[in-house]
């Protein structure tokens, strides 16, 4: 697939860009500048194809983040097809500009120089001076009022390599979020399941400030790692709150949310964030990090502790890791893949209903003035959750303890106890 990297100083509109061109809020975006730190991928569909574009982070921004921002943007040229350089067309070059421009000179990348911020069509005529860039006519966008974007794709596609059409589409795979509090160890993970640093690692929380997509193809299944934004009880900056924002977003596009959990800090806020993914029909993998720095004569007592703290939550699995010493890494995505496909059975209506006639054997049924409560059927329209429908004759019948007994028995005699499923009970007549 073809490689398209934005790049440009901080705060000239490169995730802005990035959105528009996705037809979607995926970077968070702030008028702050340094708000992109890491590199945040998503793939462009267009009429002519599809390409993959790449947000990073503001070159020559002149704070701490500086060189490891540089790194991240160094990692990202070394395959890309094309570069789309941001400047920001309401205002005059900068020398931040001239820096990036004779650091892309340098890169020997194909180059589209990028106007942001042209909100307006008379904007266009004070563009001349971007021609000191040494990259030719800019094109004219602005994110704001989507305007330009049609001339960009198209200009885009005009620098691209030709290259023969992909016979196969491109199977999008599973989608992991991995979520949790701040420092709770989650780029750690991701950077030691992929061998390198790919997101930006720091002891200061909340280094991580956008969901960061990452592919990994493993025996034949694509696995879309998302690492998010740690969440903390109250946003401290407009930009957390829009990260937090971003991260609870991701726990609804994902298909099994990997809970990050550091076992020195556990409270109500894991317990928070899985019910949060459980009620959105989301499978929970518990990934217990840090677990090298627990000493082998306390393991014992620290996986009771985290029992009795995360007790609400022990029919989900867990697996106890190490970012520093690789432990039990392998186990995740397999893991996940059950979880998955778990959360994508579906019950025949025949051998639910077999179930279902034992199940109301085994117990009184509830009962409203001497009426009984009658199932007269039950069907599985849905997966991911699993969802059963339940037809009876009178469904203010079905009280709580009811409810919690047919959830039980699906859970226990159908193998669905570690995934979220629902019930839903409609009326129909007795014919």
């Amino acid at each position: 697939m073809h490689k398209v990297v934005i790049v440009g100083r901080p705060n000239v509109g490169k995730s802005s860009l990035f959105n528009r061109l996705l037809r979607k809020r995926s970077a968070v975006v702030a008028d702050t500048p340094g708000v992109t730190r890491d590199l945040k991928e998503g793939i462009v569909e267009t009429e002519t194809g599809r390409f993959l574009l790449v947000d990073t982070g503001g070159l020559w921004s002149g704070d701490r983040w500086e060189e490891k921002i540089q790194k991240k943007v160094d990692q990202a040229l070394e395959d890309a097809e094309l570069v789309l350089f941001a400047v920001d067309g309401r205002s005059d070059l900068t020398p931040q500009d001239l820096e990036v421009a004779e650091y892309l000179r340098k890169k020997g990348k194909p180059v589209l120089l990028v106007a942001t911020k042209v909100d307006d069509p008379k904007h266009e005529h004070y563009l001349g001076h971007l021609y000191a860039l040494g990259f030719g006519e800019p094109v004219p966008t602005s994110s704001e009022h989507n305007r330009g974007f049609d001339d960009l794709v198209e200009a885009i596609w005009a620098r691209l390599p030709v290259r023969a059409e992909e016979s196969e589409p491109e199977v999008e795979g599973i989608r992991l979020a991995l979520v949790g509090r701040p420092n709770a160890g989650k780029s750690s993970l991701l950077n030691a399941i992929l061998g390198e640093e790919r997101v930006i690692v720091s002891e200061e929380p909340g280094t991580t400030r956008d969901a960061i997509d990452v592919r990994i193809d493993l025996g034949g299944q694509r696995f879309i790692l998302v690492d998010t934004a740690g969440i903390r009880k109250r946003p401290e900056t407009l930009v957390e709150d829009l990260a937090i924002r971003r991260s609870l977003r991701s726990i609804e596009e994902a298909d099994v949310v990997l809970l990050v959990v550091d076992p020195f800090q556990v409270g109500d806020r894991e317990l928070k964030l899985a019910n949060h993914a459980l009620e959105k029909g989301k499978p929970v993998l518990l990934v217990i990090t840090k677990w090298d720095l627990v000493p082998k004569e306390e393991a014992q007592a620290v996986r009771k502790e985290l029992g009795l703290k995360l007790a609400h939550l022990a029919h989900l699995p867990r697996i106890y890791t190490s970012a520093v010493s690789r432990r039990n890494l392998e186990r995740i995505f397999p893991e996940a893949q059950r979880l998955y496909e778990l959360n994508h059975t579906r019950i025949g209506t025949g051998e639910l209903n077999r179930h279902l006639a034992l199940w109301t054997q085994r117990v009184q049924m509830p009962n409203f003035k001497g009426k009984p409560l009658k199932i007269l059927y039950a069907t599985q329209p849905e997966v991911a959750p699993p969802t059963f429908v339940f037809f009876v004759n009178h469904p203010e019948f079905v009280t709580r303890a009811f409810e919690n007994y047919l959830k039980n028995r699906i859970g226990e005699e159908l193998g669905l106890k570690e995934v979220p499923f629902r019930l839903v009970f409609r009326a129909r007549r007795e014919d």
